[in-house]
């Protein structure tokens, strides 16, 4: 009974490849459909970019929602097993926590820091792929007074991963404009003093200043910190330029990409302006950066040559040295000199710095922001 009622649900997943959906109906219609035959007590369900597996947004139980700074910082910076990226690369999509941790908690962080605490006994991820390239993670959790997630169910979950990552595939072409939808259509334009005082600044700018004031809860007086900094890194550009510093040193553009709550990015740039009456200013662009634009405009931030730019590309992917040189046909050597010079170049020290760097913080350097 239980395996007749379970194919009729998988009947049921399959046939929403027949609807007509956005990115997040149909996310939210998967996880009504998976309830029934996989219950469970929370769930975090992200689209991602193929190119850089980084999130175009997330459907996420509220449980989840309080502890996803954690998981974020265990997926980035901490040794773990069941890591997106590996599960990718691996011949087997859908993972149980419980079931490969049991007889030995210690070997997880995230389940004995992360999960435990939180009321959390089991986790099952799974992730996407569908010609080639990961769309989207789906975990689901179980609270500790539950039972574990079952070999049946993960092989249960991982028959319908072709079904769902082709709709994830084809439901991402709509997602730009699901994106977009409550964006402004005109770049926001914003001018402040040289004291980063705000002068003025026109419908869209007080939009996207709203956000980010919202993000940061601060006060609808205070000039935002992504503003402060674009701001700061070009008047410390324009010292540099006044000084005899190498030229190479004012190359880096005064630019910042944000990710808002939503899951929108906001891409910031500061300019400056030469009044006629000598009060210069600085005039601040914002516009809505899609998850694709995010790598080229990071990488021309820190002066990446177009190689470098390929090899960080696959970091992101979790690509091995090896791996890389073999996609990019170079030796192992030459994949080992693009990563010290990007290393270098962005001041980070190893490939989980380097990935934390541009997944998480979509910032200028430290010493070039002020709080």
């Amino acid at each position: 009974m239980a395996g007749l009622y379970g194919q009729q649900h998988v009947h049921r997943i399959t046939s929403l490849e027949k609807g007509t959906w956005t990115s997040r109906s149909y996310r939210e219609a998967v996880l009504r459909h998976l309830q029934p035959v996989i219950p469970y007590d929370a769930y975090c369900f992200t689209t991602v970019d193929p190119s850089t597996l980084l999130s175009t947004g997330a459907v996420t139980e509220d449980g989840v929602e309080a502890i996803h700074d954690q998981l974020f910082i265990n997926e980035y910076m901490e040794e773990d097993i069941h890591k997106y990226a590996d599960l990718v690369q691996s011949d087997q999509h859908t993972a149980i926590l419980y079931a490969a941790v049991h007889s030995n908690p210690e070997s997880s962080v995230r389940y004995k820091n992360i999960l435990l605490p939180a009321g959390f006994g089991d986790e099952m991820r799974t992730v996407f792929i569908s010609n080639d390239s990961c769309w989207g993670y789906l975990t689901l959790y179980r609270k500790a007074d539950q039972p574990a997630f079952t070999e049946q169910e993960r092989s249960q979950l991982e028959e319908w991963t072709y079904s769902i990552a082709k709709m994830l595939r084809i439901t991402s072409l709509t997602l730009i404009e699901e994106m977009k939808r409550e964006s402004p259509a005109e770049p926001g334009i914003l001018l402040a003093s040289n004291a980063l005082k705000l002068v003025s600044l026109n419908t869209s700018a007080e939009y996207w200043i709203s956000q980010l004031r919202l993000m940061e809860g601060i006060s609808p007086n205070t000039l935002p910190r992504p503003v402060r900094a674009v701001a700061s890194h070009l008047l410390s550009q324009l010292q540099l330029e006044q000084s005899a510093a190498c030229k190479s040193l004012c190359a880096s553009p005064s630019k910042v990409c944000i990710q808002l709550p939503d899951g929108r990015y906001l891409m910031l740039q500061a300019s400056h302006l030469k009044q006629l009456d000598g009060s210069d200013q600085i005039a601040v662009m914002l516009n809505q950066a899609m998850p694709q634009e995010l790598l080229s405009v990071l990488a021309e931030c820190h002066g990446l040559s177009p190689r470098e730019r390929e090899v960080l590309g696959y970091v992101l992917r979790s690509y091995s040295s090896k791996e890389i040189a073999a996609a990019m046909y170079i030796s192992a050597y030459t994949v080992q000199d693009h990563l010290k010079s990007i290393f270098d170049k962005t001041g980070v020290s190893s490939r989980r710095e380097l990935i934390w760097y541009f997944v998480s913080r979509f910032q200028l350097t430290d010493e070039l922001t002020i709080g």
